[in-house]
């Protein structure tokens, strides 16, 4: 049984969204539990019309919901230990839950958790890894926004955590790694992206397989199974594919509608827009995974429907099952036993 913290108060949405989110991810995957936190009185009326869901679900009842328009210090101020966001990630501290999903404020969220959670050893900063979609199929970017500016050693730490995600949810025995840059060529990029490029490839590190530098148009090929980056470049790239995949989508429906020829031939090509609909649809990719803390936290997009909630929930689920952690962990112990020097006859 895999235990899920939900906030419920979290994204534009709350409990409408959340709760039915929650019903849709247990009917795929019965083995779920969930530990609920939210406010009672918004919460129960929904609750009870998912009566399967309620079966399966621990209530708790908190004090205060975070705002999606606060300050990071001012959530971490005013709900530290009472707010629905605060609860649902100190479970996951605490052994009642195995990860955290929350749709709120992503800079409350990332401090609450690196708070609560702190990060592992040998971990200076945390990342989010985002869910791609690509011409051959998913492929995981980070950091999408957790960390502005990387030197060469945290750019490392992120191929060894993605690589260690890519093992947990795509089930690939040594992922392929990219460092995305302005060019493939190793003379080009900052200092740090090259150093970084430096690290992987003496590190050999038998988890994954260093594929070089990757430029921005790399990202929809699919060409690595990870593409590491700094949150800055990494969350302009996140925000720029959503607006495109939006701007196709209405080019697409404006030109269907222009003329009656137009609309009789959607019809007769309907299956394949629905594919295409399919692919661009945000909500089967949502659910950003904050990678390097001592537990497992989801962030799911503010705005999601029920089906991106219950994405989010199944990539949290993917990831306790496939032990997401103890894999990071594993790989984190392996590199640095490497970096330590031999211990001489006077050490021993």
């Amino acid at each position: 049984m895999i235990r899920i913290s939900l906030d419920l108060m979290g994204g534009d949405f709350g409990p409408q969204v959340v709760i039915p989110g929650a019903a849709k991810a247990l009917d795929r995957h019965p083995d779920i539990s969930f530990v609920f936190y939210g406010l009672k009185e918004q919460c129960d009326p929904i609750l009870a019309k998912f009566p399967k869901l309620k079966e399966k679900t621990v209530f708790h009842d908190c004090e205060l919901a975070v705002s999606m328009e606060e300050k990071p210090s001012q959530a971490l101020r005013r709900g530290r230990y009472v707010s629905t966001m605060w609860r649902s990630i100190e479970a996951v501290k605490t052994g009642d839950a195995d990860v955290a999903v929350s749709a709120g404020n992503t800079g409350a969220l990332m401090a609450m958790a690196k708070f609560c959670l702190r990060t592992m050893a040998n971990i200076e900063r945390p990342a989010i890894a985002a869910i791609w979609p690509t011409l051959k199929g998913e492929s995981i970017v980070l950091d999408v926004g957790a960390t502005i500016g990387a030197d060469a050693q945290q750019l490392m730490d992120f191929a060894l955590m993605g690589g260690a995600m890519a093992r947990a949810l795509f089930e690939i025995e040594r992922p392929t790694i990219g460092l995305l840059n302005v060019g493939v060529e190793e003379v080009k990029g900052q200092e740090e992206v090259k150093e970084a490029g430096r690290l992987l490839r003496e590190a050999n590190i038998d988890s994954l397989e260093y594929s070089g530098f990757v430029e921005g148009n790399d990202l929809g090929k699919g060409t690595v199974d990870v593409v590491v980056t700094e949150g800055f470049s990494g969350n302009i790239a996140l925000k720029t594919a959503e607006g495109t995949a939006k701007q196709i989508a209405e080019y697409l429906r404006a030109a269907m509608s222009r003329t009656l020829l137009a609309r009789i031939g959607y019809v007769f090509a309907k299956s394949a827009f629905d594919m295409l609909r399919e692919k661009l649809d945000p909500s089967k990719v949502n659910g950003g995974v904050f990678l390097g803390l001592n537990g497992i936290v989801i962030k799911s997009h503010g705005g999601a429907n029920a089906e991106g909630i219950a994405a989010a929930i199944e990539v949290g689920y993917d990831m306790a099952k496939n032990g997401l952690n103890q894999k990071i962990e594993n790989d984190l112990k392996k590199y640095h036993a490497k970096r330590l020097p031999p211990m001489g006859p006077e050490a021993a």
